[in-house]
């Protein structure tokens, strides 16, 4: 059973209505965005999540103005801004490249749409200042981007595009360009920043990990559409489709047939002994079939068999053990006929591992089988 999305908050800060976008290729209509219905709250971290080609960047360009619906409508703060010209939309974008000014420095880059807007000099030196110490570059002020790091030009970019506070900032793969440690220290930053500005982010990713860690709600999108729409742990421990359980993160599948049920769970019977227990509504029949998620980090890995097991249970043989780290994560094929990835985190003799070739048995509990679109 899949849950509802939680409620944005207040009056949605930006919403589509019936919005479809397609792209003339050859003649014929393409469509990338395919009838979107979604409302994001005002103050939200929101992210765009999906694959490449999934029409996650197009539905962005809509809210900024660089793209016009086929059909539907894009309302800002409650007001139709369908056709309406990017720079008469209280929204601002932040890219991959930053787009810095080289010539200027940080604090000229900073005031730079203040000073368009003819905003006074003693008010932008003000703001200026104010939102240099939010993104923690306060000092720097007389630097050019060329003698900055990557984060901190990331961080310029941000303070330029906040500094005007617009209704909503648009982020567009904004850490691609950054290095593994940078990125994850700098999505930590974002979403402190956007708490301290309270402003509606709504950031367009195909990584999974800076969705989970920053968002109050992701929409994971695929072919056009949106596979699922909630908080990032109804996402990643409830999946509503197999699309959504093999994107996010990793995720072992397994499917087959009811055995038996009862009291609000079934049992899919895969030899002797041996058996996936899952919770399911009630009305799931005998001989129905389900396709259960389970994720790697919620099952064990035994090198004997274990006593009084109540719930899943599975052998198999070890065909990969990868050092983590954290963790040495396992590939078992199992008797279930589907290759299980287990991740066994090394808290204890890192040295106590299963080998290659090696029989291991995997036990999980109930609540950790979820039934895919039941």
């Amino acid at each position: 059973m899949t849950t509802s999305p939680p409620t944005p908050p207040t009056q949605a800060a930006i919403e589509f209505v019936s919005v479809r976008k397609d792209y003339v290729s050859h003649g014929e209509a393409v469509p990338a965005v395919r009838s979107l219905d979604l409302a994001i709250g005002q103050g939200e971290f929101f992210s765009l999540l999906g694959p490449s080609g999934c029409g996650k960047t197009t539905t962005m360009r809509m809210i900024a103005g660089f793209e016009d619906p086929t059909e539907g409508k894009v309302f800002l703060d409650g007001r139709d801004v369908t056709g309406v010209v990017p720079n008469k939309r209280d929204v601002n974008m932040v890219f991959q490249s930053y787009a810095l000014f080289p010539h200027l420095t940080v604090a000229q880059n900073v005031a730079f749409g203040l000073e368009r807007r003819k905003v006074a000099k003693a008010e932008i030196t003000k703001r200026v200042g104010e939102m240099l110490e939010i993104v923690s570059l306060t000092g720097m002020e007389k630097r050019q981007p060329k003698e900055m790091s990557g984060g901190q030009q990331q961080r310029v970019a941000l303070a330029r595009a906040l500094v005007n506070h617009p209704r909503a900032l648009l982020l567009d793969e904004p850490l691609g360009a950054l290095d593994l440690k940078l990125r994850q220290q700098m999505q930590i930053e974002l979403k402190r920043i956007q708490r301290e500005v309270g402003i509606t982010f709504v950031y367009v990713t195909h990584d999974q990990g800076e969705a989970l860690t920053m968002s109050d709600r992701i929409a994971v999108m695929n072919n056009g559409r949106i596979e699922q729409l909630g908080s990032p742990r109804d996402i990643y421990e409830r999946p509503a489709t197999r699309f959504v359980a093999g994107f996010i993160g990793t995720s072992n599948l397994v499917d087959g047939h009811v055995s038996w049920s009862e009291q609000g769970y079934a049992v899919l019977e895969k030899g002797p002994g041996e058996r996936v227990v899952v919770p399911v509504p009630a009305g799931v029949e005998v001989g129905r079939d389900l396709e259960i998620s389970v994720r790697p980090e919620k099952i064990d890995l035994h090198r004997a068999m274990p006593a009084n097991v109540t719930g899943s249970l599975l052998s198999g043989i070890v065909t990969e053990v990868v050092y983590h780290g954290t963790s040495t994560n396992y590939t078992v094929a199992t008797s279930a006929g589907t290759d299980f990835v287990v991740f066994d985190q090394n808290a204890h003799d890192a040295e106590d591992v299963a080998t290659r070739g090696e029989r291991v048995y995997l036990t999980w509990a109930p609540q950790h089988s979820y039934p895919i679109g039941v």
